[in-house]
């Protein structure tokens, strides 16, 4: 019987056998090292534009860019089309998968070449049944002697159950507390972060900070949303267990409801920005705003928060945050049945795997990229990582302690919906206007409705 994961993938798809007729990943790969020659467009999906930012920044074969951001021009004259979706309610999921059932059948130029995922659904394509992510070394790049200097986590998280590993990614997500400093310096007398790091080292003594940023009148962070990485990322098992159809909603995630709903009756958080990723929530990022802190990776420093922030620079720090926690990772997957097996390879090398790449990166994106080495240099490099943004601070010196202790949470593909619905069902508990049974039932009927496989869902005692 074919796992759970391989058949959301197929989904109405699986009758007609599309995607198992793009070739085995071995003859796919096969070419990666031969002579045959290679398409004239390199297509490539993914839900914004970060990726092909880091690809102009780093890939020596880039000549330019279109100005809508949609074709990238190399300087043999291939093209690089990006095909770009919106991540949220699963639509880039959607997408992709619609193109990758018409992949076998799909001209030389049409087809998927490169395609990214998130964490929260990585191991859907890397599923060796589903053979969509081709095997890294079938591309002519050695796991163990080319990737050897990035994380082990992200290497993990990246490979299939057999250990394949069938992405790389750029990026190592350790999470910090981004604080006003500001703010901070108004409750707590200084905004040194050595000195509010001990403000909010744990949840114990976050939560007697976020009492005394309260009786000043701000909110220690914009919403409940905003700390459910850090308990999502305790878990102690996947939200469903390979092979299963039941979801199974661990005890962490009971927690964060039952202390969301404490700290905003209390009112440590804003009752009126609800979730993420709107417009509320981007404005509590803005200097009117009076939330003290936000948690974010540093793409959340680079890619959120400072777009969002309409005040000087220098406003905002990083400390560690009230738990270790990652958030996050792009992955960069080679398309089984690519026309462009050798520019998909040069493309990931260079991007993802190349350290001194990584380092320019990291200077210019703020990222925190995926080599321990050159992660290591950074931190201890105050002048070359100093951030404007963050006040002439060096965030590295605080990322590299937490990315080295990551115990990444066990995933499953169902985690992008999990994650998104279990959040919007109890929001309306969260602002009164259902109550928790109700609030338990919404979401079994929304997550039975993106997946429709899923036949039970089990609560903790």
């Amino acid at each position: 019987m074919k796992k759970r994961v391989v058949c959301m993938l197929l989904a109405a798809f699986l009758a007609l056998g599309a995607l198992a007729g793009c070739g085995t990943g071995k003859d796919a790969g096969s070419s990666a090292d031969s002579s045959a020659e290679e398409g004239k467009v390199i297509n490539i999906y993914s839900w914004n534009d970060e990726f092909r930012e880091r690809v102009e920044a780093v890939y020596p074969e880039v000549k330019e860019t279109s100005k809508d951001g949609t074709v990238t021009t190399l300087k043999d004259g291939t093209e690089i089309h990006w095909i770009v979706n919106p991540n949220q309610d699963g639509v880039y999921q959607q997408k992709l998968d619609e193109a990758l059932m018409k992949q076998a059948d799909a001209a030389a130029d049409d087809k998927v070449d490169i395609f990214l995922s998130e964490t929260d659904y990585v191991n859907k394509y890397t599923d060796a049944e589903a053979n969509a992510a081709m095997p890294l070394s079938e591309l002519g790049i050695d796991p163990e002697k080319d990737l050897a200097d990035q994380y082990s986590f992200t290497k993990v998280t990246a490979s299939d159950v057999d250990g394949v590993q069938r992405a790389s990614t750029w990026q190592c997500c350790p999470g910090l507390l981004v604080y006003r400093r500001d703010i901070a310096k108004d409750v707590f007398g200084t905004d040194d972060p050595e000195k509010v790091g001990e403000k909010v080292k744990d949840w114990e003594t976050m939560k007697a900070t976020a009492a005394e940023l309260q009786a000043k009148g701000y909110f220690a962070f914009s919403s409940y949303a905003d700390t459910f990485r850090l308990y999502g990322n305790s878990i102690s098992e996947s939200w469903v267990s390979p092979g299963e159809s039941v979801i199974k909603v661990d005890q962490k995630i009971m927690d964060w409801v039952n202390d969301s709903k404490e700290w905003l009756d209390a009112g440590y958080l804003d009752k009126n920005i609800k979730g993420q990723w709107n417009d509320d929530w981007n404005k509590a990022m803005g200097s009117a705003s009076k939330v003290f802190a936000f948690l974010f990776p540093a793409w959340g420093i680079d890619f959120t928060l400072k777009p969002n922030w309409d005040g000087d620079e220098g406003v905002w720090a990083v400390t560690n945050p009230p738990q270790e926690y990652n958030w996050g990772g792009s992955y960069v997957h080679a398309c089984t049945g690519t026309d462009n097996p050798k520019h998909v390879k040069d493309i990931i090398l260079a991007v993802t795997v190349d350290k001194d790449n990584l380092l320019k990166i990291s200077k210019e994106y703020l990222d925190f990229t995926n080599t321990q080495s050159g992660m290591q240099e950074a931190a201890k490099d105050d002048k070359g990582y100093a951030s404007d943004f963050l006040g002439g601070q060096n965030a590295f010196s605080y990322f590299a302690p937490v990315a080295e202790n990551i115990e990444i949470a066990p995933l499953s593909a169902y985690d992008q919906g999990c994650v998104e619905l279990i959040q919007n069902s109890f929001n309306d508990y969260f602002q009164g206007n259902v109550d928790f049974e109700k609030a338990k039932a919404n979401f079994e009927t929304a997550i039975k409705e993106r997946y429709p496989d899923i036949t039970e869902i089990q609560w903790p005692q």
